[in-house]
């Protein structure tokens, strides 16, 4: 099963914080600052366990190197 997720990412935030706005849209804030792909890879993680697969089962599709980020999530 294939999942659609979208993220508003703010990196370098003082406490972490995972919240779903929407069904399949989520507001994350990460301390990894968005340097050397830091932020990117806490995301991914946080993504994972949240619908409990591998982090190998989480990518990024669009937004490498802005706020809003689409995942791809494999079920």
């Amino acid at each position: 099963m294939l999942v659609r997720v979208k993220v508003k990412v703010t990196a370098g935030a003082r406490r972490e914080r995972f919240a779903e706005t929407a069904p399949g849209k989520f507001e994350i804030d990460v301390k990894e600052k968005a340097e050397q792909n830091a932020a990117n890879r806490r995301v991914q993680t946080l993504v994972a366990r949240y619908f409990r697969v591998s982090e190998k089962s989480v990518s990024i599709i669009l937004g490498h190197q802005r706020p809003n980020k689409t995942f791809r999530v494999i079920k």
